[in-house]
């Protein structure tokens, strides 16, 4: 991690932290209990940092934009939740501690991302309360991020990911399964802290093409480490992607290939934010955040 994005990180995890903490404290147990462990495991907070990167990159100084980010990551955590559960993906393994439906069993861990995902929203809402300028963009910040939580986004790409499991799947078809599934939430991170701070719409379409290209090599490269072995990176059971057969980047385009399409998505990204001409500094974080991406390769 390089200067410009470890200071950024450093001061802006902490208030994130704190929103995401505040959001679930008041839950009920047992599904509170399930909501904090399985939010308090750890993660590299990628999602709402980059919310928080790009309302700064576009000049953005709300106040309420780390609610915002918090929902980002709630929605995150839900979908971890149900991707884990015996139903779907069955891991046992999430961020290096036991998944949540081996902890709490899986209808506390159900009804804990189902819950999780509830909570993004009304945190949305309670934020625009707190914020009077933040309330003219709150439809457009639900309408970005119930999109990239449903059938469009993450929703679809699981059941696409599951369909897929032991069958032959094209590069187009790969493709799909992993911008919805992975791409679809990152862009919607970018895309809302540029919203949020009422940037225009082609400011907004560019931080939201940077985000979709950046999810795509994160997922390149997570498939990548699990298929050669690195759990201490992805804090899963390595080689479980190959066990399933899953359709995979390695699967369809090979090692090297599959490296080829990680460096080719984390140059689109970097060209999307070339359509920029906000802050310098926010810029900066942005674009380190391609280079962390796949540095995770080396």
């Amino acid at each position: 991690m390089t200067g410009t994005l470890e200071a950024f990180t450093e001061a802006e995890r902490p208030r994130v932290e704190a929103a995401v903490a505040e959001a679930i404290a008041r839950l009920a147990p047992p599904v509170g209990a399930v909501a904090r462990y399985s939010v308090g495991g750890g993660g590299k907070r990628l999602r709402p940092l980059l919310t928080v990167a790009s309302h700064r990159a576009v000049g953005g100084a709300r106040k309420g934009i780390h609610a915002v980010a918090a929902a980002v990551e709630l929605v995150h955590t839900y979908s971890l939740l149900h991707d884990d559960l015996p139903t779907m993906d069955d891991d046992g393994m999430r961020r290096g501690l036991p998944t949540a439906h081996v902890v709490y069993g899986p209808a506390a861990a159900t009804a804990a991302g189902a819950a999780l995902q509830q909570r993004a929203f009304l945190l949305l809402a309670d934020a625009a309360g707190r914020d009077f300028e933040l309330a003219p963009a709150l439809p457009r910040l639900i309408r970005r991020l119930a999109r990239a939580a449903g059938v469009e986004g993450m929703v679809g790409g699981q059941y696409l990911d599951l369909e897929a499991e032991g069958r032959d799947v094209d590069p187009a078809g790969l493709e799909a399964i992993h911008r919805a599934k992975t791409g679809a939430l990152i862009s919607a991170a970018c895309a809302m802290g540029a919203i949020a701070a009422g940037a225009s719409e082609e400011r907004v379409d560019a931080l939201s093409d940077y985000g979709a290209s950046l999810g795509l090599a994160f997922q390149v490269v997570d498939d990548l480490l699990d298929e050669l072995g690195e759990p201490s990176r992805t804090g899963k059971a390595a080689g479980a992607d190959a066990a399933r057969r899953k359709a995979t980047y390695p699967s369809v385009h090979g090692i090297e290939g599959a490296r080829d399409q990680a460096e080719a998505a984390a140059d689109v990204a970097r060209d999307a934010l070339e359509r920029l001409d906000g802050d310098a500094e926010g810029v900066n974080v942005l674009r380190e955040y391609v280079d962390f991406v796949v540095e995770r390769l080396h």
